[in-house]
Parts: C-alpha cells; sequence; structure tokens
C-alpha cells in the first residue's frame, strides 16, 4: 500500500472517530458507531455507511451549459444512498482552460448554474483538478462518484484511480446524446443560422464577431427568404382559396342537381301526358262547348199549336224584299228537312 492510500484510510478513521473534527477526549465518543451494509446495483463492492449522519458524496466537474445529463448525473450521486449530503466541486476557469479547454460560461456563472441544481446540497468553488488527501479530510468526503470512464487528463491515465482503488469510487452512467461538445458541435454547424438570428435580435456585427461583408451577405440573405417565406404563404393561401372554390363549386353543383329535378318533376306534372294542364284543357273545352251550343230539346216534350198562318198581304217588316226562287230540292233534302228546328220551319213557311 502507497502512502496516499495509507493517508485515505488513516484520514477515513480519524472522522470515523470525531465527525466534528474536535480531538478533545471528552468529545470523543465511548463506542464505535455502528455501520450499515449497503449494496448498490451500481457498483460491486460493499460499501459501509455511518448510520447516524448523511452519507457525504462527492461529485466534481465543469458543468459548462448546464444540460439535462449533468442534472441526471448529480441525481444519481444524490439517490446512491438513502441519506446523501451530496457535494458538488466546480473547477475554476484558470484549471479548466489549462487542462481542457475554453468554456462558453465563466467560473461564476458555472457555480450558480449547479447551485440552483435541486439535487446540490453543497457547491466547492476553485475545485481541485485531481481530489488530494488534505481535500478529501477537508470535506470530510465520504465516496466520489463521477462516470466510471478513465478520464485521461494533467499527465495520468485516469485522474480517479487512486479514488478506485481505495475503495471510494462510486461509478454513475453517462447521458447518451447529450453533452456540452455536442452543444457546441450544433452550434459551430449552423453557425450562419444562429448569427442570423442574433442580428435580427438587435445584436451588433462587433458583438458577434462578424466582418462588415458578412453582415451584408446575412442581411441579404435575410431578405431573399422573407421574399421565399411572402411567395410561400402567398401559395398556401392560394392553394387554400382554389380549395374553398371548389368545395362551394361542388356544393352549387349539388344544389342546381336537386333543383334541376325537382324543376324537371314539377314541369312534367304541370305538362306531361297526364299532367295537370291537360286536364284543365279538357274542362275549360267541355265548359266552352256547352256554353257555345245548347241542348237540345226533349223528343218527348209536347209539341205547340201553330199560329195562323197571316194573310198573304201581311209581311215582317225584315221580310219586305223579295226573296229568290226556290232552288230544286236535293236528293237529301228531305233529311234535313227532317232534321230543322221548328223555329226554321215557321220561317219557310212565313217567306213562302
Amino acid at each position: 500500500m502507497d502512502s496516499s492510500q495509507s493517508a485515505l484510510l488513516l484520514s477515513r478513521k480519524r472522522r470515523n472517530e470525531d465527525w466534528n473534527g474536535e480531538r478533545d477526549e471528552e468529545h470523543r465518543p465511548r463506542k464505535i458507531p455502528r455501520c450499515t451494509v449497503v449494496r448498490c446495483v451500481d457498483f460491486h463492492p460493499c460499501l459501509r455507511t455511518p448510520a447516524d449522519r448523511p452519507v457525504r458524496v462527492y461529485a466534481d466537474g465543469i458543468f459548462d451549459l448546464f444540460h439535462s445529463g449533468h442534472a441526471r448525473a448529480l441525481m444519481q450521486a444524490k439517490g446512491l444512498f438513502p441519506n446523501t449530503h451530496l457535494i458538488v466541486g466546480v473547477c475554476n476557469d484558470e484549471l479548466t482552460h489549462n487542462f481542457k479547454g475554453f468554456t462558453v460560461m465563466n467560473e461564476d456563472e458555472r457555480y450558480d448554474a449547479v447551485s440552483h441544481c435541486r439535487y446540490v446540497d453543497e457547491v466547492v468553488r476553485n475545485a481541485p483538478w485531481t481530489l488530494t488527501p488534505d481535500f478529501l479530510t477537508k470535506h470530510r468526503i465520504d465516496f466520489v462518484a463521477h462516470d466510471d470512464i478513465p478520464y485521461s487528463s494533467a499527465g495520468s491515465d485516469d485522474v480517479y484511480k487512486h479514488i478506485k482503488e481505495a475503495g471510494m469510487f462510486v461509478p454513475t452512467q453517462r447521458t447518451e446524446g447529450i453533452s456540452t461538445s455536442d452543444i457546441i458541435t450544433r452550434i459551430v454547424r449552423d453557425y450562419d443560422v444562429y448569427v442570423r438570428r442574433n442580428l435580427q435580435r438587435g445584436y451588433t456585427a462587433k458583438e458577434l464577431n462578424v466582418s462588415f461583408i458578412n453582415e451584408k451577405k446575412y442581411h441579404l440573405q435575410e431578405r431573399v427568404d422573407k421574399v421565399k417565406r411572402k411567395v410561400r404563404d402567398v401559395e398556401e393561401k392560394s392553394k387554400e382559396f382554389v380549395q374553398k372554390v371548389e368545395e362551394k363549386s361542388i356544393d352549387l353543383i349539388q344544389k342546381w342537381e336537386e333543383k334541376s329535378r325537382e324543376f324537371i318533376g314539377n314541369f312534367l306534372q304541370m305538362f306531361g301526358p297526364e299532367g295537370a294542364l291537360k286536364h284543365m284543357l279538357k274542362e275549360g273545352r267541355g265548359r266552352m262547348l256547352q256554353a257555345i251550343s245548347p241542348r237540345h230539346s226533349p223528343s218527348s216534350s209536347p209539341t205547340r199549336e201553330r199560329s195562323p198562318s197571316p194573310s198573304p198581304a201581311f209581311r215582317l217588316p225584315f221580310f219586305t224584299k223579295t226573296s229568290p226562287p226556290p232552288s230544286p230540292p236535293h236528293p237529301s233534302s228531305s233529311h234535313r228537312e227532317q232534321s230543322q228546328s221548328p223555329f226554321s220551319s215557321l220561317v219557310l213557311n212565313i217567306s213562302t
């Protein structure tokens, strides 16, 4: 066992003997506190946890552009034990820029973002890049939570190697598909889109570090896109108008068909072969015939006695002219004479 591991074990023993860090004999407990053995599905070895206080779990990181992957990792660290006090260490800008690279958010913004996470109980600012025994002793850390992927940095193949060997390392699972590098990659990939977006929102080209030519190019692209959007809107509106016209035309055609059927039915009912007009004409013609030609007197009616014929010297006023000589009788005259009415026979007698 090397010196670092022995120092870690010694510091853990001292913390278990005196939690408050006081070396006075009066405050030292008489009995060694009982420990609870907890088996966690996320790691294999059995971990001995104190039963009379919360388990102090430490998780560190950069936490640049704090996202759901960070929150899930801290949630796992918080849920490792039933009673956990989660301490989160955040490295400052100097260490981060030296060992990892430039960050989008500065250290104060990253401290503030982590402190607002619901799973975090304590934030350690200016956290060290590599955990030392003195740092673990100072913050009374029982376990360190981080993903199990070897983290090579600062000249070491894995900065958590000595923590793993001491049995204080608890692995957590990474969230696939989300990371700070992925977010930065999206921004770089769609750089033009985000520059135009911020120019529209009032940012200047100087604030965005954009040259004068690129600024004009982005403004021109924005105008072209506006024209395209207007054309697209006009096309959509024209399609909607044509669709409405088609729907209305279909409705009008259906209504016209219904009305035309009704009109044809009414026309046939009025002017058809057995329509109402034919019956009206028949009835009117019968009435006209009755009005024009009076009914014949019945043959069984008694014949009236004829008045005596006037004297030859007596003439009616409308018969003063001499009548032409009678034409010779026709063979069918006898039949006509029989069919003449009494009034016509009386006129003939008077004329003769």
